[in-house]
C-alpha cells in the first residue's frame, strides 16, 4: 500500500525533500530486495522510463523552497518529483495564519486537490496521507490547515496523518504563538493523529549527539527525516505473518491512538551518531532499549541527559521517595527495532503496567515492530512513537504565550482583518485546555 505525502510550506517541503531521500538511500542497499520493494511500492511510483517518482504533492505560495526541493531531486539521479506535482503562487501568506486558511487557501482549493486526487489515483491501494507543515508561519499552518480539512472532505474514510513541526521555545515569529495555536486546535479535530517534532529538542541533537558545530536547516532536517523514515520503512508487526506490513499509517494509528483526546504522537529514536563514529559503534539491544525506555520515564529527549532518579511506581502503586518525582505517563507505545537480531531482542520492560494508564487493556498499551535490515547505516537502531505526556508542557508553554498576547490584544486586528473573529479566538484556545487537561489527567 502506498502513502501520498503533501508537502506543505516552506518547512514542509524542505523536511519532505529530505524524508524522500532518506527513504530511498536506506532501501536500495545491497540484498535488499523485498524490503526496497515495499519501500519503493510506499513512497515511489515508476513512471514509463522506469524511473522513480516521488508520492507527493508540493505546495507553497512562493515558488523558491519547491523549486530548489525539484531541483535537488532530479540532480541526486535516484528519483524525482511529478512535473507537474507541485503548486506555488508568487506571493506569500506573510506569516499569518488567517491569511493563509481563510484568504490563499480556499482561493487556490480546486487546484491543490486536483494534485492530490491525481496522486491517489496512482495508488493500486491507499495507506493514507501524511501531511507535513510547520505550525508557527503562515503557508504551512493556515493553507496547511485548510488543505487538510479539504482532505477530510475528500476522503473521510482515508487515514490523515499530520507531521508538524514546532517553532523554537525562543521565538522565530512575533505571532508564531497564535498561529501555533489556531493550527493546532483545527487539525486536533481534523486528523487522525499529529507527529511532533520540536525545533529546540532537534537542534539539541544536531549539537550534542552529532556533533555539528554551525547547525543548519538541512542538519535539522535530515535528523527529523531518519527519525520518520524509521517509523515509516517496512517492518514485521505482530499481525503481518512474515511478511512486511501492508499498510503503516492504519498500523501505526489502531497501535496508539484509541481515543479521540489524544492523539499528540512524540517520537524518540536511538542512536544519533555522526557519520564518521558509526563504524566504531558497537550497540547492544539491552544497552539500547535500557536507555531508550528510561527516556521515556523521564520524558528525556536524547540519550544524554537521562534523569535516571526519576522512575515509575512500585507495583502500579505509591513511590518509594527517589521515585516520587513525576514520570511521564503513556496512553500507549510503539516501539520499532531494527538490525541484527531485532525480533529476539528482550522488550519486556516496556510493558510494565505502571508506565501506562489503566484504563488501556494490556494488549492495547504496547506494540512492538521489527526488521533485521539495518537501518540508515545502523547496525542497531531504535525508535519510540508515543502516545504519552511528553508533549504536554511544550504545549501548555505555547497556549500559555498566546493566550498572554491575546489578553493584551497584541496583533488581533492582523488576524480579524482576514476574517478570524475573536470567538474563533477563544474557540481555539478551550479546545487546547481540553487537550491539556486530558493529558495532564492521566
Amino acid at each position: 500500500m502506498s502513502v501520498v505525502t503533501v508537502q506543505l510550506g516552506q518547512c514542509g517541503n524542505q523536511t519532505g525533500r529530505e524524508m524522500f531521500s532518506t527513504a530511498h538511500a536506506d532501501a536500495h542497499g545491497a540484498g535488499r530486495n523485498n524490503y526496497q520493494r515495499c519501500s519503493d511500492e510506499r513512497f515511489f511510483w515508476r513512471n514509463p522510463a522506469g524511473g522513480l517518482v516521488a508520492r507527493a504533492v508540493l505546495v507553497d505560495m512562493e515558488p523558491k523552497v519547491i523549486s530548489q526541493a525539484i531541483a535537488k531531486a532530479s540532480r541526486s539521479g535516484r528519483w524525482r518529483y511529478g512535473a507537474n506535482a507541485h503548486f506555488c503562487q508568487k506571493q506569500g501568506s506573510g506569516n499569518n495564519w488567517a491569511n493563509g486558511y481563510y484568504v490563499l487557501g480556499p482561493r487556490h482549493e480546486e487546484a491543490v486537490e486536483d494534485l492530490v486526487r491525481r496522486e491517489v489515483e496512482r495508488c493500486d491501494r491507499l495507506a493514507g496521507i501524511f501531511a507535513m507543515m510547520s505550525v508557527a508561519g503562515g503557508t504551512g499552518s493556515g493553507v496547511g490547515t485548510y488543505v487538510t480539512q479539504c482532505l477530510r472532505d475528500m476522503y473521510p474514510q482515508s487515514f490523515i496523518l499530520n507531521h508538524l513541526t514546532w517553532p523554537y521555545g525562543t521565538g522565530e515569529v512575533i505571532v508564531q504563538n497564535y498561529n501555533s495555536v489556531l493550527t493546532l486546535s483545527r487539525l486536533y479535530h481534523l486528523s487522525d493523529a499529529l507527529v511532533v517534532h520540536e525545533n529546540d529538542t532537534v537542534h539539541k541533537i544536531c549539537s550534542q549527539l552529532m556533533n555539528i558545530k554551525n547547525i543548519s536547516i538541512g542538519d535539522m532536517n535530515a535528523v527529523i527525516a531518519h527519525q520518520l523514515v524509521s517509523v515509516l520503512q517496512p517492518a514485521y508487526t505482530p499481525d503481518s505473518a512474515g511478511s512486511y506490513c501492508r499498510n503503516p499509517i492504519g498500523e501505526l494509528l489502531s497501535s496508539l491512538v484509541c481515543h479521540p483526546e489524544h492523539k499528540l504522537l512524540s517520537l524518540s529514536c536511538i542512536p544519533h551518531m555522526p557519520r564518521s563514529s558509526l563504524a566504531y559503534s558497537a550497540h547492544t539491544w539491552p544497552g539500547l532499549l535500557k536507555h531508550l525506555r528510561q527516556m521515556l520515564i523521564a520524558n528525556a529527549k536524547m540519550e544524554e541527559g537521562i534523569d535516571w532518579k526519576v522512575s515509575v511506581p512500585l507495583f502500579g502503586g505509591e513511590s518509594t521517595a527517589n521515585a516520587q518525582r513525576c514520570f511521564n505517563r503513556s496512553i500507549s507505545n510503539l516501539l520499532i527495532l531494527r538490525g541484527k537480531d531485532a525480533s529476539s531482542a528482550d522488550t519486556g520492560g516496556f510493558k510494565d503496567s505502571a508506565l501506562y494508564v489503566p484504563w488501556v487493556p494490556p494488549e492495547g498499551s504496547f506494540s512492538t515492530w521489527s526488521s533485521p535490515v539495518p537501518f540508515n547505516g545502523y547496525e542497531k537502531s531504535a525508535t519510540l512513537v508515543s502516545n504519552s505526556q511528553s508533549l504536554l508542557k511544550p504545549l501548555d508553554n505555547i497556549v500559555r504565550k498566546a493566550w498572554n498576547m491575546f489578553a493584551s490584544r497584541a496583533y488581533i486586528q492582523q488576524y480579524t482583518k482576514f476574517g478570524l473573529s475573536e470567538e474563533d479566538f477563544l474557540n481555539s484556545f478551550t479546545t487546547l485546555e481540553q487537550v491539556i487537561s486530558s493529558y495532564k489527567h492521566l
